[in-house]
Formats: structure tokens, C-alpha cells, sequence
């Protein structure tokens, strides 16, 4: 919905209300995952990462942090850019390593790995799909 009104606005030449500025806003990710592991692959760009906390607690990953204005321009009359804090929670399954929890942070893209335990990989079964 919000895409259709900064779609909407942008066709009037008006600012669109999209970006982080916003509360609800955060950053893009893809999940992908194995038998031995969770990848989560989240979009930063230009934020450091120093600005950036990662925290896994009750089985939900948290990624937070904050885009910085970089100047303090007050004459400019017009930016698409946006800055502010953000906050991205994602459940996860039982059965992650989090002591074992790793991230990198490289060329504005944060990648996580979550190790599955051996317990969690060893309780995996599949379920059968009968015809109606």
C-alpha cells in the first residue's frame, strides 16, 4: 500500500513518503537455509557497521541500527535519501547454535550465519503430500 502512494505521489512531483525516516521501515532481507545452517542476508547501504547490533534471544534474531545524515544541509530543497533508526525481528526455529552465531558485513550487505545444532538437524522428518 505505502509503494502505491509513493507511486502516486511521485507521478505529482511530490517528496514519496517511503524510506527508513519512517517508524515501520527496514531494511530488505532474504533467508535461505540448509541442513546445517539459517543464512539471513540483509541490505545496509550506506551505514557502517558500527551502527549496526545483532542479537539473538527467546529463538528471534534482531538486527537494529541507524542511517546517519551525512551533512546538515539546510538549504537543500529536495532528497530522496532517508535516515533514522531501524529494527528487523525474525523468528527463528528451535535448535540454533546461538553461541556459534556469526556475521560479516561487507560492501553495505550484513550476512548471518545461525549454525542448527546436531539435535536440530537429527529431529528433521518429513511429512508426507496425499493426493485430495
Amino acid at each position: 500500500m505505502n509503494r502505491l502512494f509513493d507511486d502516486v505521489f511521485r507521478g505529482f512531483g511530490v517528496p514519496a513518503l517511503g524510506g527508513w525516516g519512517r517508524s515501520l521501515e527496514w531494511p530488505t532481507i532474504e533467508l535461505s537455509e540448509t541442513d546445517k545452517e539459517i543464512r539471513v542476508t540483509a541490505e545496509l547501504p550506506g551505514i557502517d557497521e558500527k551502527d549496526v547490533d545483532i542479537s539473538v534471544d527467546d529463538n528471534v534474531l534482531s538486527i537494529r541500527g541507524e542511517k546517519r545524515s551525512e551533512t546538515e544541509d539546510k538549504e537543500r530543497g529536495y532528497s530522496e535519501r532517508s535516515y533514522g533508526r531501524f529494527e528487523r525481528h525474525i523468528g527463528l526455529p528451535r535448535g540454533v547454535e546461538q553461541d556459534r552465531t556469526s556475521a560479516t558485513f561487507k560492501k553495505g550487505v550484513l550476512t548471518i550465519v545461525l549454525p542448527k545444532s546436531a539435535e536440530a538437524i537429527e529431529s528433521r522428518r518429513r511429512i508426507p503430500v496425499n493426493a485430495g
